[in-house]
């Protein structure tokens, strides 16, 4: 007999699996369109500037820093190496650092400006807005019409000015984004994992958003922005945590164009650590779903077609996939026993119904698969024996889940966090040790005591399906379930190397006897 519990328990559960199910149609809808208009988003090399050319704009050059001692060497030369005027190019040290890389900046910035480049080091003390205000406070005193951006952990090619600028002749292109690449891909199968995901999103949703005349999102490096643009679009703002989501979609509202550009990439370092990856998306999360809060109203009020609105809406919101799976997952034990406790069955439903709900299920939960399968065969040749690592991302994917949920609720009531950076370790080579690189690691949470529990919970109610005589959700319980251990002991894993140097640091502190 069906209860008032039941009916309301079922009715969260069938919202939870339309909200995962359309989720899942969208990177379906994602791959079409990059089919469809991938084109539209190659530069065309006939159209790559010369350095002689008298024509050439000023351009400011922001290197935003907070603590990067690991890279800032290698982000300044590769910066310092850009092909391009030097009376046309001002480079902006942007140093929000507290430790000695503010002396290492300095010191960089000296050399470089002894050899004739326009390079300045602005350290500030204060903090305020973070990244985006120290963008605001460089943009300021810049000298450039046009604006790139790259982040501590980014090596721009040579000729990544040459290759983009011109398309700015248009006087609507407000922004010129280019995609990342990986330079520590393969160094663990946390960097394996992350590498899927950076792919995925590079290249198949900005194309497919890009490529159609959809909304696309300035990633807050490897972009360069018109000044005007900014200014025009209110500037900088820090009341989110992705001040490079929240301007470009308030560019668009006032009407600004961007062009994405498949073919232009940018070498980036991926995070190698657990902890790191999970305070990244942590930052990614909140600050997705507090501009979705601050913008989503604007957005259906103004005057658009509704499939920028409906793809906008979508973007925005993508993160909410994580608490969903959350609740999918914590339904399942009470699903299961479900007739227990009311005497009702599933295999008391209708065949049509039945294989209706599984249809739902199977082709919602295969999207994100092929998804990120043909971000694999659109750029690597050997892209069959890359799909080996395919269930590792959805393992990770799903184990971070717990992470972005509480971003994701934080968001959503407003409350506030501080902004927490992604340390970066300068892990470029396999034989590169991230035990000799500690000095920057974010401290251990309770996050991962949930994360344990999670994974007990999956195998409990693995245990659970067979005994009910039910086993058919124990695969996606299992990948949950390892998901949950592997981002819990990875996360401890590193709090124990940490502790061990600490430890190790006192002891030699400790004046030994005569």
């Amino acid at each position: 007999m069906l209860t008032f519990v039941t009916v309301l328990f079922l009715g969260i559960y069938a919202l939870d699996i339309l909200g995962l199910f359309f989720f899942g149609i969208h990177t379906y809808i994602m791959v079409y369109l990059y089919r469809k208009y991938n084109t539209n988003c190659d530069t065309d090399p006939s159209r790559n500037l010369s350095m002689d050319d008298p024509e050439l704009p000023v351009v400011t050059v922001q290197l935003p820093i907070f603590n990067e001692f690991y890279v800032v060497d290698r982000l300044i030369d590769s910066t310092i190496a850009l092909k391009y005027p030097k009376d046309k190019l001002e480079i902006q040290v942007l140093d929000d650092s507290t430790d000695e890389t503010i002396q290492k900046a300095a010191s960089l910035v000296a050399k470089y400006k002894a050899q004739g480049f326009d390079i300045h080091h602005l350290h500030r003390t204060n903090r305020v807005g973070h990244k985006a205000g120290a963008l605001d406070e460089g943009m300021r005193v810049s000298k450039g019409d046009y604006i790139a951006i790259f982040d501590a952990d980014f090596m721009p090619d040579p000729d990544f000015l040459l290759k983009t600028m011109a398309y700015f002749d248009d006087p609507q292109i407000g922004m010129v984004q280019a995609r990342w690449g990986h330079i520590n891909a393969d160094y663990n199968i946390l960097t394996k994992a992350q590498s899927f995901g950076i792919d995925g999103h590079f290249m198949i949703e900005q194309v497919a958003r890009n490529g159609s005349k959809l909304w696309m999102n300035f990633n807050g490096t490897a972009g360069t922005w018109r000044k005007k643009t900014i200014e025009d679009a209110g500037g900088w703002e820090h009341d989110t945590l992705t001040e490079d989501f929240d301007l470009s979609y308030r560019a668009e509202l006032k009407g600004w164009k961007f062009r994405y550009f498949k073919d232009v990439v940018c070498p980036a370092e991926i995070p190698a650590m657990m902890s790191a990856y999970k305070s990244q998306q942590f930052r990614w999360c909140k600050g997705s779903i507090q501009t979705a809060v601050k913008l989503l109203p604007r957005i259906w009020k103004a005057d658009l077609p509704w499939k920028i609105k409906a793809e906008a809406v979508t973007h925005l919101i993508n993160y909410s996939v994580h608490p969903l799976m959350i609740v999918n997952i914590l339904f399942s034990a009470p699903l299961l026993l479900m007739e227990y406790w009311s005497g009702f069955s599933f295999y008391d439903l209708p065949l049509e119904v039945l294989s209706g709900t599984a249809a739902v299920l199977s082709i919602g939960s295969v999207g994100p698969l092929f998804f990120y399968a043909y971000s694999q065969k659109t750029l690597y040749k050997d892209w069959k024996k890359r799909l080996v690592y395919l269930p590792i991302l959805i393992m990770i994917g799903t184990g971070i889940a717990i992470v972005n949920t509480r971003a994701w609720l934080e968001a959503v009531l407003g409350i506030q966090s501080s902004f927490k950076r992604t340390p970066k370790l300068r892990i470029e080579k396999n034989s590169d040790s991230l035990k000799e690189r500690l000095k920057y690691t974010v401290p251990l949470d309770f996050h991962v005591v949930l994360e344990f529990l999670l994974g007990c919970y999956c195998v409990f109610s693995v245990v659970l399906s067979f005994l009910v005589g039910r086993p058919y959700i124990v695969g996606f319980l299992l990948i949950y379930g390892i998901g949950f251990f592997f981002v819990s002991f990875k996360s401890f894993q590193e709090f124990t190397w940490k502790y061990k140097e600490a430890r190790n640091a006192s002891q030699e502190e400790i004046p030994q006897e005569a």
